[in-house]
């Protein structure tokens, strides 16, 4: 197949294996995901961070639980806030650093076995442009600022 005829799905295929979801990644928060995740784990915003997060630099990351994971991670639930994960997991792997730098994208695959390796760069930075428009759209037409989460 033509590299310019790939998709996303060429690239990347999620099995839900949590694999993603162990070791320190470093899973930025911004202040829209503390908030939606603080609502549906019932926390206060206000602590949220220094209860649920470390630092990376001047940006909080969600820590890591006692088993490695994500701190919201379970191994028999797996994410336990997934209808309100951040950004940053909900682009995952097409997150906007790849485009600058696709050269990461074959590391992200030693830690993800569903990461097809050895992509063309511009193949890469084309598939994820496309993908990062269209979740910033999704959330966009989604997103209702007086909607209350609720935990399901």
């Amino acid at each position: 197949m033509d590299s310019k005829e790939k998709t996303a799905g060429d690239i990347f295929e999620c099995q839900l294996c949590g694999e993603c979801c162990n070791g320190y990644g470093g899973t930025y928060v911004t202040d829209q995901d503390i908030l939606k995740i603080a609502a549906f784990i019932k926390a206060d915003p206000a602590t949220f961070v220094e209860t649920y997060c470390d630092y990376s630099g001047s940006r909080p990351v969600l820590t890591l639980g006692a088993n490695g994971a994500c701190v919201f991670f379970d191994p028999k639930e797996q994410c336990t806030i997934h209808p309100v994960k951040p950004y940053m997991c909900k682009a995952w792997p097409y997150i906007k650093t790849i485009i600058k730098n696709p050269e990461n994208w074959n590391a992200m695959a030693s830690a993800c076995p569903e990461i097809k390796r050895d992509i063309p760069h511009d193949t890469l930075k084309r598939i994820v442009t496309l993908e990062s428009q269209r979740l910033d759209k999704s959330l966009s037409v989604n997103s209702n600022p007086n909607e209350e989460i609720q935990k399901t």
